[in-house]
């Protein structure tokens, strides 16, 4: 995997070893930053990116502007990981790693996020009621949004806040706004 555009251009992250994960493919990936640029400015937003993995889509976003991102992984060898790597970039003060199921942390008190990426596995139990979660509790600002990937075994078109869905392989990308629902990204 590599940092598609910004300042850490063509930077390559790796995946931890002896940790199970499905990283955002580059198809995938540069397609969502496409619609980010053309309809949100990245530049100073803070983002969150639950079930980080590698940390793939957190510094693709400080690449591209963000002033913050809080990283939520369960794996304590891939939080490890992510550390390293924003050190290894020279992002270490952008970047905050959390050890901590996405269940525990979404349990806390919510802070407003500028976009929030969630990339769980496509078992997560959970999965239907991400949307909900993040719209409904106070995770996302009035403009937020909430980008899940997930597979086609899940269908959120018809979702009241779901301004776009679109497959790339077995991956379908789905964008949630918390504003207007007639709006496409």
């Amino acid at each position: 995997m590599r940092i598609i555009t910004g300042t850490l251009k063509g930077r390559k992250i790796t995946v931890p070893a002896h940790v199970d994960m499905r990283p955002t493919s580059d198809r995938a990936k540069e397609s969502i930053f496409s619609i980010i640029e053309v309809r949100k400015h990245l530049s100073g937003s803070i983002i969150l990116d639950l079930f980080a993995g590698s940390g793939n889509l957190g510094f693709e976003a400080i690449s591209r502007g963000a002033s913050k991102v809080i990283f939520v992984e369960s794996s304590s060898a891939a939080t490890d990981h992510i550390e390293k790597t924003a050190r290894q970039f020279g992002v270490e003060k952008q970047a905050r790693v959390i050890c901590s199921s996405v269940e525990n942390f979404l349990g806390g008190p919510p802070s407003p996020f500028d976009i929030v990426f969630a990339d769980p596995p496509y078992e997560y139990p959970e999965m239907t009621r991400l949307p909900e979660i993040i719209l409904q509790e106070g995770w996302l600002k009035p403009d937020g949004w909430f980008i899940l990937e997930h597979d086609k075994r899940h269908h959120f078109g018809e979702h009241p806040h779901c301004v776009f869905a679109k497959p790339y392989g077995r991956t379908i990308v789905s964008i949630f706004q918390t504003g207007r629902v007639t709006d496409n990204p």
